[in-house]
Order: structure tokens, then C-alpha cells, then sequence
């Protein structure tokens, strides 16, 4: 972001989604973020089954990550409890 308010979009992106030199953007609030899209086109958040569909991509993303890590061990007996800590050097 300049000081002007103008802001950079990387090359890889605008040739992705055929962004061009003096295009306008239209910025749209989407919760934490901004959802930028060409002016004119229809805005594809607004549209229930694409937003469906990413939030299906997203769920699957989610449980494949879930999937690959490691299961929780459960705590093995050290022969002390929490409460043993807590109560450790007070008279009771």
C-alpha cells in the first residue's frame, strides 16, 4: 500500500485472474478480509451453491490435514498428580 492508498497486486495473481493494467476493482468487506473482484462482474460470494462449494473444499482440506497428524498419546502415569504438585511445600 502506497501513500496514495494504492496497492501492488502480484503479477502471478493478476494474470490468474486476468487482472489488467487500469481495470477496476470493486472491494468488498468479507468478515476479517476484503474480497477484491472486477468491477462489473457478479460478485461469486454472493452465490449460495459456490459458497457451498468452497466451504465443502475447505471441510476436506480441514480433515486432511487432521488425518496426516499424529494421534494424541495419552498421559502416562509419573507416580504424582496435579493436585500433588499444588499442595507440594504448604502445610495442610
Amino acid at each position: 500500500m502506497t501513500s496514495k492508498l494504492q496497492v501492488t497486486i502480484p503479477k502471478r495473481i493478476a494474470d490468474q485472474f486476468a487482472i489488467k493494467p487500469g481495470m477496476d476493482l470493486d472491494w468488498i468487506p468479507a468478515g476479517d478480509g476484503i474480497r477484491v473482484v472486477p468491477a462489473g462482474r457478479k460478485d461469486p460470494g454472493a452465490d449460495l451453491t459456490f459458497r457451498l462449494k468452497l466451504f465443502d473444499e475447505a471441510t476436506a482440506r480441514q480433515r486432511a490435514r487432521q488425518a496426516g497428524r499424529a494421534k494424541r498419546r495419552r498421559a502416562r502415569h509419573r507416580g504424582w498428580t496435579r493436585e500433588d504438585l499444588y499442595r507440594r511445600g504448604r502445610a495442610d
